[in-house]
């Protein structure tokens, strides 16, 4: 007589890992109403502090979940990075760009933990999540009908197994990811030998509001305050120092943070020894799978954009899924994930590798080389915009996928300034107009052109898009009126719409341009998007 099978539960999305960002996609997932399950191997959130950084396009994303202003409670609105020179002299003070460009501070110091908590805490009272830490993934295998995938869980310590079909799986566990390795899916990219000692401490008496990049080549050193005290420091490690995975001595941090502060055993929450990666997996979309975060990419710190470039994966998957989930699209939409965010993310490794192979480099003679090129163009204003704008940041452009078109701001993402709504014309934040789904903006347009867009045969997802006019020119809107309405609050949006005047401009739910749209060009538009996802 057989043993009798455990009953599989349907679950349209099944997560996988529960960091950051696991809890980030299941947050905005469980906002737009899409049940979902999240398994963690742990018992609970991680203690550990390992990313430090959330940047504004991150937080514009906690904030489509309802989450931006609990998380700005335990952030450190920062004021970007400054660097060091060869000597321990000031070099560069990299704010990023225009302040508050996409609604949030361009750079914010957090503390991991606090994050998570919170994440989960918001997670736990939607309804549409059911969460289960301390479950572990066996297997996840493609269902025969190709509809679905099948995946095999099991508690620490338990013998009896539990089995999900799910309409997708998103691999959100990590540098080591078991849903990567069960799949097959190999990394290509580089694995850094240099060591590094990663500290976090209390009691700590710097207060800066931003990141501190000391380039001396005999010990380059990564400075961050945060919040209450605490600050973490990276420091590169000499070959007889420290092994990676083994915890540096006490010692051996104290000698290191002397110069700094004074330090007890005590003050140290964290303290470790690593080596990076800059690596991509090979496929992000395998089957029902979905690779996201550290399972798709790994990336050296030094940019601070390991997490974020997670949390953008989750931003550009969420609201897909539950375009498909919903009927309102086809499977083919979720294949522009990997393409519009491959790109972005393996330049983004390729970036944090060379910035550190320039700050953080022992090598003396390109240090002094490195300190008199940017002291060279901070003579020059078009060079002191490139360097404390970090113009050399690579910037997210979908040049594939959802998007069609050629204007200058397709692919890219919206701004986020304040407008102004009649009839009370309080400045508010531009998201807040949009809305969760599409979003068309008619910049100063006719209201025949608007008769000719709503007339056109848009594909589902599109049907329930907020019509917006758009007044710019410092005019203010009309209080009544066929659509919404809203005015330049300070300029800004001005500036980022005045080369789309007397156009459509077709926004996403993730505020990324799907198309500008021209006199005589709406057939041709509304024909490429169609394809896409229908």
């Amino acid at each position: 007589m057989s043993e009798a099978q455990p009953a599989t539960t349907q679950a349209p999305v099944l997560i996988v890992g529960g960091g950051p960002v696991g809890l980030v996609v299941a947050n905005l997932l469980a906002a737009r109403g899409v049940a979902l399950v999240l398994v963690e191997r742990n018992k609970s959130t991680s203690e550990e502090a390992k990313a430090i950084s959330l940047d504004d396009e991150s937080l514009r994303a906690l904030h489509a979940a309802g989450l931006a202003e609990d998380v700005l409670d335990i952030v450190v609105p920062g004021t970007g990075t400054r660097y060091f020179g060869r000597k321990g002299r000031p070099l560069l003070h990299a704010r990023g760009p225009q302040g508050y460009r996409l609604g949030f501070p361009f750079k914010n110091q957090f503390a991991q933990p606090e994050l998570e908590a919170l994440l989960l805490n918001a997670l736990t009272s939607r309804p549409e999540a059911d969460i289960r830490f301390g479950t572990e993934l066996l297997a996840v295998t493609e269902d025969p009908d190709g509809t679905s995938a099948t995946a095999v869980v099991r508690a620490p310590g338990q013998t009896t197994t539990q089995t999900f079909r799910a309409s997708w799986v998103l691999a959100c566990d990590g540098g080591r990811s078991t849903v990567r390795d069960l799949r097959g899916i190999p990394m290509s990219g580089t694995s850094h030998r240099q060591v590094w000692l990663v500290a976090d401490t209390t009691g700590d008496p710097h207060d800066e509001r931003y990141g501190i990049h000391l380039g001396t080549p005999h010990r380059p050193t990564v400075i961050v305050p945060g919040r209450d005290g605490r600050c973490r420091y990276e420091f590169l490690l000499r070959p007889d120092e420290g092994t990676r995975g083994v915890r540096p001595d006490f010692e051996t941090l104290r000698r290191l943070v002397a110069p700094y502060r004074s330090l007890t055993e005590a003050q140290v929450e964290r303290c470790t020894a690593y080596t990076f990666n800059a690596v991509v997996a090979d496929r992000w979309h395998d089957g029902h799978v979905l690779l996201l975060g550290d399972a798709a990419h790994m990336m050296p710190p030094f940019a601070g954009q390991g997490l974020n470039s997670g949390i953008r994966d989750a931003a550009n998957l969420a609201w897909k899924i539950e375009q498909v989930v919903r009927g309102r699209a086809r499977e083919a939409l979720l294949r522009t994930y990997e393409v519009e965010r491959r790109p972005h993310a393996t330049a983004m490794v390729r970036y944090s590798e060379r910035l550190g192979s320039i700050v953080m480099t022992t090598d003396r003679r390109r240090a002094l080389v490195r300190d008199l090129a940017t002291r060279a163009l901070l003579a020059l204003p078009q060079g002191r915009r490139y360097l404390t704008e970090m113009r050399f940041r690579p910037r997210a452009r979908f040049e594939a996928g959802l998007v069609t078109g050629s204007h200058p701001l397709t692919g890219t993402q919206l701004p986020q300034p304040l407008v102004l709504i009649p009839p009370g014309l309080r400045p508010r934040l531009l998201d807040d107009i949009l809305g969760p789904s599409f979003a068309v903006l008619g910049v100063d347009v006719p209201e025949a052109a608007w008769r000719q867009f709503d007339g056109a045969d848009w594909p589902d997802i599109m049907a329930d898009a907020t019509r917006i006019d758009v007044f710019l020119d410092d005019r203010l809107p009309p209080t009544t009126g066929p659509r919404t309405a809203v005015a330049d609050a300070d300029g800004r949006l001005e500036q980022a719409l005045d080369t789309a005047r007397n156009r459509f401009v077709l926004i996403r739910p993730d505020r990324y341009i799907a198309a500008v749209i021209g006199p005589g060009g709406l057939p041709a538009a509304v024909a490429a998007l169609g394809r896409t996802i229908r």
